[in-house]
């Protein structure tokens, strides 16, 4: 934005003229806003179900582009369908299925014709490669022009009132004065705020009541069915926000940021941007349970294939283990898995007994050589693979961590309770650089919040791939 405070306030003194009257205050302007938003006689019922249908209009749309560019092409049915699911894979990968605010066709040509040139391989199973690329042409072409076509649907009933996705949002800066004007004045959005959520004291201009504080966030959602959530500037109450935010990660809505020093540009790429009337807003990624999904699928298979593999290795550690200290092979110890969730984790054992085992942090001087090498190369932790196939744990995962510890860090390191978001793994990302053992907490929680709000498939096959890497370094240096 490239107004300043006094320049907004003329241009809303401008639009928004003051009442002439003594009697009247900025009440009425907060009126006038939540008037033209009300409720319409269609019924919140009716618009619910509106907002769903333009959900799934788009995907839709694209299904009869493709439908559309195998009729043109007059190509075989086996053909047509296959490369219709691989281009919707492509576009649901590409990001062109998540909720957007600005339905600017422009923004999506490119990643249209990429998803379209990608999945253009399928077809060389029974067409030769000019053909292929005739039909991948055709159907960016389709797709644009049905999306446009749809686009133009979505904004006429958002003017009509049929669209209307209760909002708020967070701050009551200029900015966010500026976002509840631009909601009211642009109803083609298809979005109705609510009002604010801030701590503060603000004043009294503002267009919309003041709902709650930024703790009620998740309440004010889930009791008002909030489908937008904007936050702008609360910079001296980070902290507080960054755990607001983090549980209503779960519920149905999506929630934008505003950048700060909007008008610099970000380094985020386009593509994952969103915009409110020439406002940037960075969407935070949603979890998927269908991606979850497949998360424990694949944690299934490897761990079982990995089992298989390596239980000669098992067997002859077990054995070593049996003959240099006598005791049991196992170690079983209870560690927090998840939020809310305890197992018993099993490691083959390095350390002799102790009674202080739940409650001591460092290792005892009392290790083996034969414990220390497998403490260095992390084979002690093979036994965990049963414990993957049990659910209780993933291959890839924010570490374990016994309650004690996770009790006594929740109360004085920042962010360390959310780790538990996601089920705890055999490796992380923390552990992949080098933060395990004797190292700092706070870089830990760190590593593995930044894990769990950008997993995907793409990152835990890195860090598998790190862990393999790291395991045989550790293991050459060993047998130095």
């Amino acid at each position: 934005m490239t107004r300043n405070g006094q320049t907004l306030r003329q241009d809303r003194a401008v639009r928004n003229p003051a009442p002439s009257g003594p009697a009247e205050s900025a009440s009425i302007r907060t009126d006038s806003l939540a008037d033209t938003h009300a409720p319409s006689q269609l019924g919140e019922h009716n618009r619910s179900l509106a907002t769903r249908a333009a959900t799934g209009a788009v995907p839709v749309s694209d299904l009869l582009g493709l439908v559309a560019a195998a009729a043109l092409t007059g190509r075989a049915v086996a053909a047509s369908a296959s490369y219709a699911a691989g281009v919707l894979l492509a576009l649901t990968i590409g990001g062109l299925y998540r909720r957007r605010i600005c339905l600017r066709l422009s923004d999506q040509v490119g990643r249209i014709g990429v998803a379209a040139a990608a999945a253009a391989p399928i077809l060389l199973i029974w067409l030769p490669a000019t053909a292929a690329w005739q039909v991948a042409i055709s159907a960016a072409i389709c797709i644009v022009i049905l999306r446009a076509f749809t686009y133009g649907l979505i904004r006429a009933a958002g003017r009509r009132g049929l669209i209307s996705d209760p909002a708020v949002i967070v701050g009551t800066d200029e900015v966010a004065i500026l976002v509840a004007e631009l909601l009211h004045d642009h109803t083609e959005l298809g979005i109705r705020p609510l009002g604010y959520l801030d701590d503060g004291h603000p004043g009294s201009d503002l267009p919309l009541s003041l709902i709650g504080e930024i703790r009620d966030l998740p309440n004010v959602v889930s009791l008002q069915h909030i489908k937008h959530v904007i936050v702008c500037a609360v910079a001296d109450r980070e902290s507080e926000l960054i755990h607001t935010l983090r549980a209503c990660r779960g519920l149905s809505c999506s929630i934008s940021i505003v950048p700060r020093l909007a008008d610099l540009g970000v380094a985020v790429p386009a593509a994952s941007l969103d915009e409110l009337w020439g406002i940037p807003l960075i969407p935070l990624r949603r979890p998927i349970p269908a991606m979850l999904s497949v998360k424990r699928v694949f944690d299934v298979v490897a761990a079982a294939l990995l089992l298989c593999l390596c239980a000669p290795l098992l067997l002859v550690l077990g054995a070593a283990i049996r003959l240099t200290s006598g005791r049991p092979i196992i170690f079983r110890q209870t560690r927090v898995t998840g939020s809310g969730r305890v197992a018993e984790i099993l490691k083959l054992r390095t350390l002799p007994v102790h009674g202080d085992s739940d409650t001591r942090w460092s290792v005892p001087d009392t290790t083996g050589a034969l414990g220390k090498s497998l403490r260095s190369t992390h084979l002690d932790e093979l036994p965990q693979l049963v414990n993957v196939l049990r659910g209780q744990m993933s291959l890839v995962g924010p570490r374990p961590e016994r309650p004690y510890f996770v009790s006594s860090f929740s109360g004085i390191i920042p962010g360390y309770e959310h780790r538990t978001r996601m089920r705890a793994g055999l490796t992380g990302w923390a552990q992949v650089h080098g933060l395990h053992g004797d190292t700092s907490i706070g870089d830990r929680v760190r590593f593995d919040n930044r894990y769990i709000e950008n997993w995907s498939p793409w990152l835990d096959t890195v860090i598998l791939i790190k862990t393999v890497m790291n395991t045989c370094t550790a293991f050459l240096r060993a047998r130095q």
